[in-house]
């Protein structure tokens, strides 16, 4: 996990999308133990009550859950809930967008689909 220091978004935030990749790419599988926010604070150089909230950002969604006296792990079905999260996510931010400008130019559904498949094959 890497965290931009100079970047504009607050670093609780890249704490939590951090911990989210990692879920995603199951380097920290369902069921796991996450690192505890002060080898976090440690690890990144950052305030523990930095690391906290973005840990308790994940805990509030249910993504990961809090065994007392043991540590953070990641919660069953965590997996899918990011899936389902992030591609939500990834429509509004890009899919919507692009639809709305589509409209604009007057861009059929049929003409996207065709740059899409062109465009694709060249990345």
């Amino acid at each position: 996990m890497y965290l931009n220091l100079n970047d504009g978004k607050p670093i609780f935030i890249q704490i939590a999308e951090g911990i989210e990749d990692a879920i995603l790419t199951d380097s920290f599988p369902e069921e796991s133990q996450i690192p505890s926010i002060t080898e976090f604070s440690v690890m990144y150089k950052i305030n523990p009550a930095t690391a906290l909230k973005g840990i308790n950002m994940l805990v509030d969604e249910k993504i990961i859950y809090k065994k007392r006296g043991v540590g953070m792990f990641v919660s069953s079905g965590a997996k899918q809930k990011l899936n389902i999260k992030r591609r939500n996510a990834f429509f509004d931010s890009y899919i919507k967008t692009m639809l709305e400008e589509a409209s604009r130019l007057g861009i059929t559904k049929e003409e996207i689909i065709k740059l899409l498949e062109e465009k694709g094959e060249q990345i």
